[in-house]
């Protein structure tokens, strides 16, 4: 890990948990560097309250010209914020792509809604362990779902139903997914396997594929093309972005087959559907 990745780390842990570390001196052009990846990642937020957090901390050497531009940001972000909707919660509306799966998901929540014992916050926890799952397979780890779960966890962790969890994972056959979710909260963000019950064993990739996805910021988007017509009437497909969609899904194929296979099918199929006739 660079001195970019730790300041970046030191910073989106004080801001998100409150943790205290000390922050290294960095240049100007590193500064504008770690920047970028706060605002690839989406969290500026945790960010700007980790620097406020350590604004007596002598190395903290943001250059002037970068405090404006992320001042600016945030009153943009307040703005844009002003006009969404109003109590819309993160992870609520999310779908899983096997419509199998995608059933019993719906059902475990209409379910648990029409139960005697109602644990919201197990269904809440739910929801945003598939809402990371299908970011992660469209457009790789999601920092900021990542630590939505872990405030979730330290915040209203003592009221969940591990068990009754563990089931429901079971049956949306997302274990792995899940413990790999909390492999990242441990590797990076310092939360202990003991805060995490579904962590029965960390997985080892977790520390790589997060560094990895900080260190590139070439935008993985899952609104390019896939297929289109040339004016000859021929079919072209994108192939860039399909073997990019090839290694994302072999990457995590291993944590939640059954989702990852109907995710790059369904991708794949949209690609088709959106050739102009």
């Amino acid at each position: 890990m660079d001195i970019i990745q730790r300041n970046f780390f030191r910073l989106i842990r004080s801001g998100a948990f409150n943790d205290k570390s000390q922050i290294e001196v960095m240049s100007a052009f590193k500064w504008r560097r770690l920047y970028e990846i706060v605002m690839f990642q989406n969290v500026l937020d945790y960010f700007v309250r980790g620097v406020n957090n350590n604004a007596n901390d002598k190395n903290l050497n943001l250059p002037d010209k970068l405090v404006e531009e992320i001042q600016a940001k945030l009153d943009l972000q307040e703005e844009r914020r002003a006009g969404t909707q109003a109590g819309k919660v993160v992870g609520e509306e999310t779908e899983l792509s096997n419509s199998l799966l995608n059933k019993r998901f719906h059902k475990i929540i209409y379910n648990e809604m029409h139960s005697i014992d109602t644990s919201v916050e197990t269904l809440r926890m739910l929801q945003l362990i598939v809402f990371n799952t299908n970011a992660m397979l469209n457009r790789g780890i999601n920092l900021d779902g990542i630590i939505r779960l872990g405030q979730f966890l330290r915040g209203k962790g003592d009221k969940v139903d591990f068990l009754k969890l563990e089931n429901w994972l079971s049956s949306l056959h997302l274990q792995r997914m899940a413990q790999l979710q909390g492999s990242i909260l441990i590797a990076v963000f310092g939360f202990g396997k003991d805060e995490i019950d579904f962590v029965k064993k960390e997985e080892p990739v977790a520390y790589k594929l997060t560094i990895k996805i900080i260190s590139n910021l070439v935008k993985d988007t899952v609104g390019e093309w896939h297929f289109r017509q040339n004016a000859a009437g021929f079919v072209q497909n994108n192939g860039k972005m399909l073997r990019r969609n090839l290694r994302r899904s072999y990457k995590y194929m291993r944590y939640a087959p059954l989702e990852t296979t109907s995710n790059f099918i369904n991708g794949f199929i949209k690609g088709l559907s959106e050739i102009e006739e």
